[in-house]
């Protein structure tokens, strides 16, 4: 079986040279401001353009406003938006219609019963992420916390659309967390950095190396 990563939070050329090198097939630019992953379009826009065909560029946004998803997509190039906030399947579809990109709506997982909520998403996202739903503290992010879900609920289930697995990924996880889910396609953030917001060029090539042999 191949796995594809996505290398997500990426904003220096250096660690994005190292996904690109390391086989990874999409790459994230996070556009929320309180992460500390947040990347300026500017930059993004810079990075992006080092991309060789075949890698694609994915943009991610937690409950974007019109205006905010225009002055990004006005400057960075993306292959796809990824949306990691509350977006209703009403919204998610306007968002498809107004930017003509193709949208994979993250789905926060706590427990069986949030399944419910990639079914209604699944109806018109063209993806499907599946995400740890985040600490019940004030200051945890929307994602990137660094904590996985409960693997087993994802185990032996089928989706309509493709589907990615996310959420506490490392480079000593990941074999199982794909042998239980039957995930094809696997997103790191959190799992390749030495501190927050910081991708380790070494620890993505390792990650991305621990991909490839599965």
């Amino acid at each position: 079986m191949t796995v594809a990563a996505k290398i997500c939070g990426l904003s220096e050329p250096e660690s994005l040279r190292a996904a690109v090198a390391g086989g990874a097939r999409y790459v994230g630019f996070v556009f929320y401001p309180r992460s500390p992953r947040a990347i300026a379009p500017a930059m993004a826009a810079e990075l992006a353009r080092l991309l060789p065909t075949g890698v694609r560029s994915v943009g991610l946004f937690v409950d974007p406003d019109d205006e905010f998803l225009e002055h990004v997509t006005g400057q960075v190039p993306l292959d796809l938006i990824q949306l990691h906030g509350a977006e209703t399947p009403r919204r998610i579809a306007e968002i498809k219609a107004r930017y003509a990109l193709p949208v994979m709506k993250a789905v926060k997982i706590g427990g069986p019963e949030d399944l419910t909520l990639a079914l209604e998403a699944a109806e018109v996202a063209d993806r499907l992420l599946f995400d740890a739903k985040p600490p019940a503290k004030v200051s945890a992010l929307p994602g990137g916390n660094g904590i996985a879900f409960d693997w087993t609920i994802l185990a032996g289930r089928s989706w309509p659309r493709p589907w990615m697995l996310s959420g506490g990924l490392t480079v000593d996880n990941v074999a199982e967390a794909v042998r239980v889910t039957g995930a094809t396609e696997v997103d790191v953030s959190s799992g390749v950095e030495d501190r927050p917001g910081h991708k380790d060029p070494a620890l993505v090539r390792s990650f991305l190396s621990a991909v490839a042999a599965l």
